[in-house]
């Protein structure tokens, strides 16, 4: 809607100077203001577009590298374990080798 209201200002402040000229002339500059003024509006919206993409894709990655690290810690975690248990159970071993 802003980009709108700038580009009708545009255009009525070009209406002025317009006056002066044929014609023709004077239409051709409002279609060509009329015509700079939407690829500007476009572009913006096309970087607007851009960024929130760009905001999305940060967000996955990092939902993705936090759920990597926790799996990790798991299997860490998992591994501690198991060394626990088969230290334990070679010391069961032993200990049953001396009675």
């Amino acid at each position: 809607m802003r980009k709108l209201i700038i580009a009708a200002a545009a255009v009525a402040a070009l209406t002025g100077v317009a006056a002066c000229q044929q014609p023709a002339e004077k239409a051709a500059d409002s279609q060509a203001d009329a015509i700079q003024a939407q690829g500007e509006a476009n572009a913006e919206k096309l970087e607007a577009d851009a960024k929130t993409t760009e905001a999305h894709a940060d967000a996955a990655a990092d939902q993705a590298q936090a759920q990597g690290e926790a799996t990790a810690d798991a299997m860490r975690a998992a591994a501690d374990q198991t060394k626990e248990n088969a230290n334990a159970q070679a010391d069961a071993v032993k200990d049953a080798a001396k009675h």
